[in-house]
């Protein structure tokens, strides 16, 4: 009984034994026609590849429209009241004077058309001529007053120096007292010369004009007076 269990496992099963054989030489046989470059070309040849198209991208989000700006309110500016209560000061601004344009003198053309540069010098205004007040000749004789009285018999000789305001005409507009020896001398030099004293006129620019000058008079008495 022994005998017959040992012994049936030690033989080998003949059908296992093709069968092993045959799959070892199918899988020897196909790693030596792969490893042959012709066989592996005529695999390749036969065997197609089939192209897979990828799914199609959706498309991009369009943007969001703008939002719109807010418009802005303007509110009306509030009038302040004005305050009557109160003194106001107004303070008047004078136009200021215009300064003289300059004028422009083009130069001189040269031979090419063109002007040349030109200078320009503001013109100086001439200073107006003046005259004074000069003794005319034709009363002459008439300047000299009258000996005062009373100086005479304290025998005094005296000298006066006035300034007169000579007018247009010639005549004696005004006089002022510069000096004199005593108040006969002026007296009687002032009444001669708003009476009787002509001049002729001073002049600006040959046009007669009114101005001041100053006289002298002196007052000396004649020997054995």
């Amino acid at each position: 009984m022994y005998a017959d269990r040992y012994g049936r496992h030690g033989r080998i099963n003949p059908g296992s034994f093709i069968l092993a054989l045959t799959i070892n030489g199918a899988i020897l046989g196909g790693l030596v026609l792969f490893a042959n470059p012709t066989f592996k070309k005529q695999i390749e040849h036969h065997l197609k590849l089939i192209p897979i198209a990828a799914d199609p991208l959706p498309p991009p989000p369009s943007p969001p429209p703008p939002k719109p700006h807010p418009e802005l309110k303007v509110e009306p500016a509030l009038r302040q009241p004005v305050d009557t209560s109160k003194s106001v000061i107004v303070t008047t601004i004078a136009d200021p004077t215009p300064l003289p344009l300059p004028t422009f003198t083009p130069g001189p053309i040269d031979g090419t058309g063109t002007v040349g540069t030109a200078t320009v010098e503001p013109v100086k205004p001439l200073p107006p001529v003046l005259t004074t007040p000069t003794i005319d000749p034709r009363y002459a004789n008439l300047f000299q007053p009258v000996f005062p009285p009373d100086e005479q018999r304290a025998g005094r000789s005296g000298r006066v120096v006035v300034r007169v305001l000579v007018g247009v005409d010639g005549r004696v507009k005004d006089i002022a007292r510069v000096s004199a020896t005593s108040d006969s001398f002026y007296d009687v030099t002032r009444k001669r010369a708003l009476d009787k004293w002509r001049f002729k006129p001073a002049t600006r620019d040959s046009i007669p004009v009114e101005a001041w000058r100053e006289v002298a008079v002196s007052f000396v008495l004649a020997e054995g007076e």
